[in-house]
């Protein structure tokens, strides 16, 4: 499954399953195509196409908690979860306010930190090849460029870089950042072109949160870096080896790493914040709601600029879950955790373990100007969800109730969050 390099192979006889598959896609129940009838009504019912009765109240419930996140004032969801070879779409509100329009499986949303997984995914398959050692220091990869006040790449490792043990400060958390990036001050500054050394420095002017391996603090910059050590063993971009290894042998054909491009790629929804200063939460009552959907996504970078579908994010996460991006070694690495909160809930290599009533859940979750995502999957990568918020000042549980009715069929208690959701 895999070349020398440790990218994922896939073989003559898997292209010619998919293609069965598509086929029986495009002509089967659940695609257009003789049976839109059918489609609306599994959608407006939130059923799945499957016939188990478990899976149709699933849904429904699913169907439910996305539209409550609405009720609560979000303008759009849109969530696809697949059971085995089964697929449900449901959504609600608008993708776009200015005309009404509904959202679209197929729309495109930026997904934030999920970005962090299919980083750490390249720079294990890495490890694999022998390019690289996760126990390698910072230093040995960008010499001096980690130092200043505390910092010292000479004693962080590249896995904690991966799994934010490293203490390293995060960029999007100085003051200077979060006003031209959070506040209105950002609709002046939406097509700034953030470098990651500009990132790095500005991240390097303040003290660490701890000694390396001391504690678990989610860094942004610890990505940024990790985009970095990519390039440096690579000779090419952390973009361009995630296009190689991860996009093209999943055929993620509506995912792409714009780089610094500001405009989304259509079809696509509209993006909307409260620029109230941060992200998550209420942006108070008759607060104005501002279009932030084009913008540089440099500021995020390695740590958050994706962009994709949630049909896309099923795809990747489920193929990383069941072992056909990493050999068993790397993905035993990847779900090994750190504890993050005091609900269960840990971190590993880019992707973190989430606790519900009915048992853990791998994934990530994303927060980027005017978009709130969250990727989630069962540990054999068979069951997965993946939804998009089009605003950025969602409850962080609202979107964990949806979690918790699509895998639980019941509501999640606020408690359950992850505590990644301060991360872009």
């Amino acid at each position: 499954m895999y070349d020398m390099d440790g990218v994922y192979d896939v073989s003559e006889q898997e292209r010619r399953r998919r293609r069965y598959f598509r086929r029986r896609r495009r002509n089967g129940p659940g695609r257009a195509g003789g049976v839109a009838a059918v489609v609306a009504a599994a959608v407006l019912a939130g059923v799945f196409a499957a016939p188990a009765s478990s899976a149709a109240e699933t849904s429904a419930s699913t169907q439910e908690a996305l539209d409550a996140v609405v009720e609560g004032g979000v303008p759009g969801a849109v969530a696809t979860a697949q059971r085995g070879r089964d697929t449900w779409f449901g959504r609600a509100g608008t993708a776009d306010l200015r005309t009404g329009a509904p959202p679209r499986a197929e729309d495109r949303y930026r997904a934030g930190s999920l970005t962090k997984t299919f980083v750490a995914t390249v720079m294990l398959q890495l490890e694999s090849a022998g390019r690289l050692s996760l126990d390698d220091s910072v230093d040995h990869w960008l010499p001096g460029l980690v130092r200043g006040n505390g910092h010292d790449g000479r004693r962080i490792t590249l896995r904690q870089l991966l799994n934010h043990t490293s203490g390293i400060y995060s960029y999007t958390e100085d003051p200077d950042f979060r006003r031209r990036a959070f506040s209105t001050e950002f609709l002046a500054h939406r097509h700034d072109t953030w470098t990651p050394r500009r990132i790095v420095r500005l991240a390097m002017s303040h003290r660490p949160d701890f000694a390396p391996g001391d504690g678990w603090h989610y860094s942004d910059t610890n990505y940024t870096l990790a985009g970095m050590v990519i390039e440096k063993a690579t000779g090419r971009s952390y973009a361009h080896e995630i296009e190689r290894r991860v996009l093209r042998p999943l055929h993620l054909d509506a995912t792409t790493l714009p780089g610094t491009e500001s405009r989304m790629p259509r079809p696509s929804v509209r993006h909307y914040s409260k620029l109230t200063g941060g992200l998550g939460g209420p942006g108070g009552p008759g607060s104005p709601t501002y279009d932030v959907t084009d913008l540089n996504p440099s500021l995020a970078g390695a740590g958050g600029e994706i962009v994709s579908t949630s049909g896309d994010l099923n795809r990747f996460y489920r193929a990383l879950l069941s072992g056909k991006l990493l050999k068993p070694r790397q993905l035993d690495e990847m779900t090994t955790t750190v504890p993050i909160d005091a609900h269960g809930n840990a971190y590993g290599l880019g992707l973190f373990r989430m606790k519900t009533s009915c048992g853990d859940l791998w994934g990530h979750n994303g927060l980027i100007q005017g978009s709130f995502s969250y990727s989630l999957a069962t540990r054999d990568g068979r069951h997965a969800l993946s939804m998009n918020l089009n605003g950025d000042w969602a409850d962080p549980a609202s979107p964990v109730r949806v979690v918790e009715a699509e895998f639980c069929g019941a509501q999640a208690t606020p408690s359950t969050t992850p505590s990644t959701t301060a991360g872009r």
